[in-house]
């Protein structure tokens, strides 16, 4: 069977740290599957707030952002207390969206814990439409 693989940009924009949770855990005692997904949704808020957006529901007036796809590939387990460094890049603009990529490291041993390709697709929540890309955000992407 054929697995995914997430090709990473060769420059990252942004580098935040999240410290693993009990909550984060399942009943395997590591990081649940869904968690990193929701530990990724963590460090992109973060990174939007570091250039200037306070939330992804408005880059500009009502447009903000949906996900359109999200592919992940778990590289190791990580652990309750771990600490886990994120980095995150963006490329593959169109006039509606972009893909945002993710590395996800145990700061302490290096190891590499996910990858993954997130699809953004800017969307006008007053409208409830797809949207372009507002010139805000994309200036502060690119």
């Amino acid at each position: 069977m054929a697995r995914i693989e997430v090709s990473l940009p060769e420059k990252f924009l942004f580098t935040t740290e999240i410290i693993v949770r009990a909550s984060d855990l399942n009943y395997g005692n590591h990081v649940g599957h869904d968690r990193i997904l929701t530990l990724m949704q963590d460090a992109r808020v973060q990174f939007y707030r570091s250039i200037g957006f306070n939330n992804e529901l408005n880059f500009e007036g009502s447009i903000g952002q949906v996900i359109a796809d999200v592919a992940i590939q778990y590289k190791s387990e990580s652990f309750l207390g771990d600490k886990l460094t994120v980095k995150i890049g963006v490329s593959d603009f169109n006039k509606y969206g972009f893909d945002m990529y993710y590395l996800v490291e145990n700061k302490e041993s290096a190891k590499e814990v996910a990858r993954a390709k997130i699809g953004i697709v800017c969307f006008d929540y007053d409208i409830r439409k797809i949207a372009r890309i507002p010139d805000v955000l994309k200036k502060k992407l690119q």
